[in-house]
């Protein structure tokens, strides 16, 4: 394992003590999960920390595998899917390599059931194309996870068939009955979890491990273009975007959902990182002016809400997904408001997890638990490793 790393951030809490302690207390219960969180968060302990740091990572990837074949069995990355499983175990088998064989037969099995393309192409629901339960979340997993690009291709394929036109009418939803979904019903998601935010950043990993094919070049680039274009300035000045495409003008006011999962930074990410991948200069410098709006009007008391810890903390809606955002702005397009904003965020986690109550009792998930804050925090401050930031549709 590396040796421990001088921590660049003067944080107390220590980011690396209060992982060693989470792992160290994790237990496989009845109510535990094969998500990806603990197997991620272990290897980045063993990677960053000492002799108690690797043996903590140890002991928690060991009760994590006691909670592998407890899902539902769906195929997705998130909400205890398959794909998520499969990450969690190829993170785990770099602790206990016996794993790797586990997470290379479950591989095989994705890759075999997308072969038989069991998703719709119209009137889709996320299943059939998002980064949360559908192909874009497995295809971002399976190009981080594996040297082959075989794997990718029926993925890949679909995700540009889906948006081979510029107004991506294939991604219109039908949700007309559901009861928490129908105001998405004939309209087109924009996020990251949901939308196509995400299947923008799954097209990315695609064309940079499959090359430039027209098809796939040209779905990226009608993704970006598409976002573009449904955006607006709020009433706060940051570049926006609502939860579906508009249809019409936007309404007035502040958007006060500005995280990974809809809204800016999370949508502006996937426009910089699929215009560079294009070589699309006028988006790409777009999407920088847009995170700026954001990262200028940032106000953790109104873009941060909600009762639970997971809603101000976590990485799908909270402070450890825009510091995963803002980190990545930072280090790729080395962009000044993003490192300024990366060490404010830094040090507004430490004062929030400073007060373990406030963190300690959130499940072991990665996307809206304990794990995926810890993970953020050390990626960011530690400069851990970066595999398992795909899963977010970063790197």
């Amino acid at each position: 394992m590396a040796p421990t790393v001088q921590h660049p951030y003067a944080l107390d809490p220590h980011p690396l003590d209060l992982a060693v302690e989470y792992l160290d207390g994790f237990r496989a219960v009845p109510e535990s999960f094969a998500d990806a969180g603990v197997p991620v968060l272990a290897r980045l302990v063993a990677e960053t920390g000492g002799s108690r740091a690797v043996a903590a990572a140890q002991r928690s990837v060991a009760q994590w595998t006691r909670t592998v074949g407890r899902g539902p069995a769906h195929h997705g990355l998130y909400d205890v899917g398959l794909t998520g499983t499969l990450v969690g175990l190829d993170h785990a088998a770099l602790l206990h390599p016996p794993l790797q064989r586990v997470a290379d037969g479950l591989r095989d099995r994705l890759v075999d059931a997308a072969e038989r393309r069991p998703w719709r192409t119209e009137s889709v629901a996320f299943r059939d194309y998002d980064l949360i339960s559908g192909p874009a979340g497995t295809l971002l997993a399976l190009s981080a996870g594996t040297s082959d690009t075989a794997p990718l291709l029926p993925f890949a394929q679909h995700l540009a068939a889906l948006c081979d036109d510029a107004d991506l009418p294939r991604l219109r939803t039908s949700y007309a009955e559901h009861p928490t979904l129908s105001w998405l019903h004939g309209r087109i998601n924009t996020g990251m979890g949901h939308g196509v935010a995400g299947v923008a950043t799954a097209l990315t990993a695609a064309v940079r491990r499959l090359g430039p094919e027209p098809h796939l070049t040209g779905a990226l680039h009608h993704t970006v273009r598409w976002l573009t274009r449904q955006s607006f300035d709020d009433d706060r000045g940051i570049r926006s975007w609502d939860g579906a495409g508009l249809d019409g003008r936007p309404q007035t006011g502040a958007r006060p959902r500005q995280a990974w999962c809809y809204g800016n930074p999370g949508v502006a990410w996937a426009v910089w990182d699929g215009a560079r991948t294009l070589d699309d200069q006028e988006s790409a410098e777009w999407a920088l002016d847009a995170f700026t709006t954001f990262a200028d009007g940032f106000d953790e008391d109104f873009h941060l809400f909600g009762a639970e810890p997971t809603d101000l903390l976590g990485l799908c809606h909270g402070a450890a997904g825009v510091l995963a955002v803002t980190d990545a702005f930072a280090r790729h397009a080395r962009l000044p408001v993003a490192v300024l904003l990366r060490t404010r965020l830094l040090h507004l986690l430490e004062r929030r997890l400073s007060d373990t109550s406030a963190w300690a009792e959130l499940h072991p998930g990665l996307l809206g638990g304990a794990t995926g804050v810890l993970s953020a925090l050390l990626t960011a401050a530690h400069d851990g490793d970066r595999g398992w930031l795909p899963c977010l549709g970063l790197r």
